[in-house]
Formats: structure tokens, C-alpha cells, sequence
């Protein structure tokens, strides 16, 4: 699981969304931030994560991924990408499932309003 959650950094990291989209089973969920609707099956999933490459987001680990004794993992990050008024980062704890063939089955993204913070903050 965490061999997975490094390899999903690096693929987003590289803009590669076909690739951070691989490591999803093809059935799986992305629910991102919770409480906002949830993305279901491969293609929805792609679209998620094409946009979120093409428009410059970049994830920086902040503590090594952590795993579970049963199928969950988890990372801690902070997103950096370019906000309305300039440069920004959102602290994000992703949570996911895994099946039993490695692949991501949930992931469900923990932040909130107050987790967005703007470069030029004081």
C-alpha cells in the first residue's frame, strides 16, 4: 500500500494522470474533499485527475505514507497550486482502500476551507 501511495505522488507529480488513474481498481471511488460528490469508475476518475495535472497542482509529502494492518493507507501533503490571487497550498490527508490486488478501491481527500492557505499570507 505505501509502494502505491509513493508511486500515486511521483505519477501526479510527472502530470501523468493515465498513469495516478492505473493504480485504481475500475470500480473505484474518489470522494475529494469528502462531502463534495463522488467520482465513480476509471473515467470519471481520469477526468478528476486530468484536470488536476493540467492546471499546475503539485503534491509535496509532509510525513511518510502510513499503512494500516488491514487495507487502508494513508498520506499527508500539501497540494501546492496556483490560486486566484497567486500561489497557494491546501494540507490534504488522503485515506485509501485497497483491494486485494494492490489497487485503490476509495480514496477519500480530508480538507477543508480553512486548510487552504495563500502564499502571501501573513
Amino acid at each position: 500500500m505505501k509502494a502505491c501511495l509513493r508511486a500515486y505522488v511521483e505519477a501526479f507529480n510527472a502530470s501523468d494522470a493515465a498513469r495516478v488513474t492505473g493504480l485504481f481498481a475500475d470500480n473505484a471511488t474518489v470522494e475529494d474533499p469528502v462531502g463534495t460528490p463522488i467520482k465513480r469508475g476509471r473515467e470519471e476518475i481520469e477526468a478528476f485527475y486530468g484536470h488536476a495535472t493540467k492546471v499546475g497542482a503539485r503534491l509535496e509529502l509532509i510525513a511518510p505514507p502510513r499503512g494500516s494492518h488491514a487495507n487502508a493507507a494513508t498520506i499527508t501533503f500539501k497540494v501546492h497550486v496556483a490560486g486566484p490571487n497567486g500561489p497557494a497550498h491546501i494540507d490534504v490527508t488522503d485515506v485509501m482502500e485497497f483491494d486485494a490486488h494492490g489497487k485503490i478501491v476509495s480514496m477519500r481527500a480530508y480538507w477543508g476551507a480553512d486548510d487552504y492557505h495563500p502564499a502571501n499570507a501573513a
